[in-house]
């Protein structure tokens, strides 16, 4: 037996003991809260295409690169919800090309997080440079590292799934369903992912928390703009809540595995669902909903378009009732 099947088997196990009604219960109250915040993420993300101040803007082009990698992450990851929700098992390759996709897209959110905090402490701490250091140009290499660097991860893992024996595999079909864990087909890959992800941690926390105490000490200058340091520091703050949020994914399947030992079959699969929205769901809309909310340029553009389509929506209803 695999890595990964020794460590799902209990997960398995208990999808079988799920009742039809209580399956679709769960997958309503997931489906419907996350099929708004795409709504709500996909006009942010056009919002912030729609007018040159966002667009030739460094601090929202990374708003925009956060918020796709997000709205990626949450349509992968809803998607592999609801194929589980089917009871689809997909094949090896299959299975592997979502997770590798999920899990790039998962890397770049804290990536991109660091480059805006850096973005804050130049502008404040060097506030007369600024203008020379973060241009559209060096934003698009920035994002275009950040990219690679975890293209280059996901490489990585590639080439440690391809040490696995699959011939002597009875069928490139799963027994469980396409998962994270699934496809940690020895220690090795497990190995790894701890690692790089401790790595990730530490280095983009450390890089948020040095930004955010240079602001601090800017701030105390004579020569310093309070206000501008004042919302500069709350803003990496958040920066900081985000990181934690984000990378709290990483706890998600050490925990389900742990449960998976302790708890009966029924009780983990509720908690399962509801540590699907809190780690998975909840970090991936927060950016929309604060920078929407926070942001005094983008709010009243993002309240319009919000507006206008729901009127659009209420419209398209009213004339299909009337039909």
């Amino acid at each position: 037996m695999t890595y990964a099947n020794q460590s799902l088997t209990n997960v398995s196990s208990v999808q079988q003991f799920q009742g039809l009604l209580e399956r679709a219960l769960f997958c309503t109250l997931i489906t419907v809260p996350c099929c708004v915040f795409l709504f709500i993420n996909g006009t942010m993300l056009f919002t912030l295409r729609s007018k040159p101040v966002f667009r030739e803007t460094s601090r929202y082009i990374l708003l925009y690169n956060l918020l796709f990698a997000d709205t990626a992450q949450l349509i992968l990851s809803q998607l592999l919800y609801i194929l589980a929700f089917c009871r689809m098992k997909l094949t090896y390759p299959v299975c592997g090309v979502l997770t590798m996709i999920a899990d790039l897209t998962n890397e770049v959110s804290p990536l991109t997080l660091v480059l805006m905090s850096l973005e804050r402490y130049v502008a404040v701490c060097y506030p007369l440079r600024h203008a020379t250091i973060i241009t559209i140009r060096n934003t698009g290499v920035a994002i275009i590292v950040v990219w690679v660097f975890s293209s280059l991860n996901v490489l990585t893992r590639v080439l440690l799934l391809l040490d696995f024996p699959f011939e002597d595999l009875e069928s490139l079909q799963m027994k469980d369903f396409c998962s994270d864990i699934a496809m940690f087909l020895g220690p090795m890959s497990n190995h790894y992912d701890k690692a790089y992800t401790c790595f990730l941690f530490v280095s983009a926390g450390a890089a948020i928390t040095s930004s955010y105490i240079g602001v601090i000490v800017a701030a105390r200058s004579a020569s310093t703009d309070k206000a501008s340091a004042r919302k500069a520091r709350n803003t990496l703050l958040l920066h900081l809540v985000q990181l934690g949020l984000s990378l709290s994914s990483t706890v998600y399947n050490p925990i389900l595995i742990a449960l998976s030992k302790t708890v009966t079959r029924l009780v983990f699969v509720r908690v399962q669902n509801v540590f699907y929205v809190c780690i998975f769901i909840f970090p991936r809309c927060l950016s929309s909903l604060i920078y929407g909310i926070r942001d005094q340029t983008i709010r009243p553009v993002l309240v319009y378009h919000l507006c206008c389509r729901l009127k659009l929506s209420v419209i398209s209803a009213k004339a299909e009732v009337s039909l």
